[in-house]
């Protein structure tokens, strides 16, 4: 079975890989989770990332936007003391800005969901790659991306961050053309 050689590293990154990464994404809450979760990233490796992400769920409420748009100063406090998650003040404070900002972005659209599949027409778009380096860490498509979010008030979603997330939610299929997950994700309902 061929994978994306990204991955190939770590039993944990395999799962995320096989299961998770470039599915077409329709739920708020995960959209929600994989924006907490990238913005946290800024400056790491995702593999750090994965490997905190339960710890994330926890200290997050469940990446519930509501209850996270109501952390007040304690609430940061006590975030920056739990050694399960990353422990930057300006990315927790992020992740509470972004709560507000995501609420927004539903009451404007009805959802998330909608608001992010408006930038590719409610299709994946598709990459063809025959290698891991020919894959981009940034397209046109998430530079738009991110000034939007920016204008929004969203922080630490630059367009490099926002490509992440453009690929984990499947809007983007950036699988390798030989890897098994392709076709599965491309036929998965968008």
């Amino acid at each position: 079975m061929t994978r994306c050689g990204w991955c190939e590293s770590d039993d944990l990154y395999r799962a995320y890989h096989d299961e998770e990464w470039g599915v077409p994404v329709h739920d708020d809450r995960k959209h929600f989770e994989f924006l907490i979760l990238e913005s946290a990233q800024a400056g790491l490796s995702w593999i750090t990332i994965l490997r905190k992400r339960e710890a994330y769920r926890a200290a997050f409420d469940g990446f519930d936007p509501e209850k996270i748009a109501a952390y007040g100063e304690d609430k940061i406090e006590e975030l920056m003391t739990n050694s399960g998650i990353i422990r930057n003040r300006r990315k927790i404070e992020s992740a509470v800005n972004n709560a507000r900002r995501f609420l927004e972005v539903q009451k404007e659209f009805g959802s998330f969901d909608q608001y992010i599949w408006g930038f590719v027409g409610g299709k994946p778009v598709v990459g063809h790659y025959d290698t891991l380096d020919e894959i981009p860490a940034k397209t046109e498509l998430s530079e738009q991306v991110s000034r939007d979010l920016k204008k929004r008030g969203f922080q630490f979603l630059g367009p490099v961050i926002v490509y992440s997330h453009l690929q984990a939610t499947g809007l983007v299929n950036d699988h390798l053309d030989s890897c098994f997950r392709k076709k599965l994700c491309a036929s998965q309902p968008s």
